[in-house]
């Protein structure tokens, strides 16, 4: 009897063993499906999930500092050949950055509202630099901070789901994340208007505008990345065929109309004044419902965001891209210490009242001292890249 129980042991150790390690492989797994941001490396390629779903995949400065490196490195490795990024939870790519954090911590002078914008605006430049052909999956919102870290690289496939806007100006900020780069060079004045009034895009509108590259099926997606991975040592151009032979197949809204296509016209002369106050003019006088709705949506964003923003279209329209980053990032210095930003945060993220108090509450109102004040150089403090 004792002696079948010792025999038995090694069995039941083992038994424990396997136990024990399947308890750390479910660990693991809890693990990092628990993580804000997944960093794997399958077959040649770099994979970036963001899987904070439930806050639509918002970015913090803890992702940041982790996809940073990671590009960095991938960049070096030469058994990496491209890098993609996607969103988990099938509503959004990335909503944006996590305003909410950062006007908790300007509001009391923390350091983060200076780390956040350095540590976005690099990883911004990152992408743009990136030597590894980088595929953006933007299925779902893609706003802001989204649109920061997809539309520099250069691939950013488009689904019917994709919804693009940079909201910025309707929370007392400015389109930043190199808005001031990509905006200022979508054709005609699309990047001013869809700046200025954060006008949302839909779908295959999103490659309309310029914004994506491609356009696929969102049911399609898992296909792509399966055959982007699966790819041997592949150029930019082989992944560009891949892309192609997906986009060519793909049907879906085929025949629309750009949505803006009808307005087109409009938009290239009431957005190409060189001041808040004649665009507000232009609007007056077209009097047509395209341009009244414009004004009204207008009427309701900071006048302080709208002149920062004008400007920051019209110089970055001829900065290199680390330029614009250096000047955005000045900027969103002087938002931190202006009044705007926390009242939009407050009024459309917080209560939710939508109605927010702007100080000034008119265009006339915001001197051109003031706005020339926020795009000073910050000496030490300035964005280094």
């Amino acid at each position: 009897m004792a002696g079948r129980a010792l025999r038995a042991l090694p069995r039941l150790m083992a038994l424990n063993r396997l136990q024990v390690i399947l308890q750390h492989l479910k660990m693991s797994k809890q693990t990092d499906s628990t993580a804000e941001v997944l960093l794997e490396k399958k077959g040649g390629a770099g994979i970036i999930t963001l899987n904070r779903p439930k806050a639509l995949n918002a970015l913090n400065l803890s992702m940041i500092q982790q996809i940073y490196p990671q590009i960095k490195t991938w960049e070096q490795d030469p058994e990496t050949f491209l890098i993609i990024i996607k969103g988990t939870g099938g509503k959004a790519f990335c909503a944006g950055g996590d305003i909410r954090a950062i006007t908790e911590a300007g509001k009391v002078g923390d350091k983060l509202s200076q780390d956040f914008f350095r540590g976005e605006y690099r990883l911004n430049n990152a992408i743009g630099t990136c030597k590894k052909p980088y595929v953006a999956l933007i299925d779902g919102i893609t706003m802001g901070g989204g649109v920061g870290v997809s539309v520099h690289g250069h691939f950013r496939v488009a689904t019917e789901k994709t919804l693009f806007a940079m909201p910025e100006t309707a929370i007392g900020l400015f389109p930043d994340v190199g808005g001031g780069y990509f905006l200022p060079r979508l054709s005609g004045k699309i990047g001013y208007y869809l700046a200025l009034t954060g006008c949302r895009l839909k779908g295959r509108d999103v490659l309309k505008a310029g914004i994506a590259t491609h356009f696929v099926e969102s049911e399609k997606l898992p296909a792509l990345e399966k055959d982007l991975i699966a790819l041997k040592s592949p150029s930019k151009e082989k992944i560009a065929d891949l892309l192609n032979s997906y986009h060519m197949k793909c049907t879906v809204d085929q025949e629309k109309e750009f949505v803006l296509d009808e307005h087109m016209e409009k938009i290239n002369s009431l957005f190409s004044a060189n001041s808040m106050e004649e665009i507000v003019k232009k609007l007056k006088q077209d009097g047509s419902p395209f341009a009244m709705k414009q004004l009204e949506t207008i009427n309701k964003m900071s006048p302080t965001s709208l002149k920062l923003t004008l400007r920051q279209l019209r110089e970055g329209a001829s900065m290199s891209l680390q330029d614009v980053l250096r000047m955005e990032y000045r900027l969103s210095q002087a938002c931190m210490k202006g009044h705007d930003f926390y009242e939009g945060v407050r009024a459309v993220l917080i209560d939710k009242d939508q109605s927010p108090k702007w100080k000034p509450a008119a265009l006339e109102e915001v001197s051109d001292e003031f706005v020339d004040n926020c795009f000073k150089p910050l000496g030490n403090d300035d964005l280094r890249l």
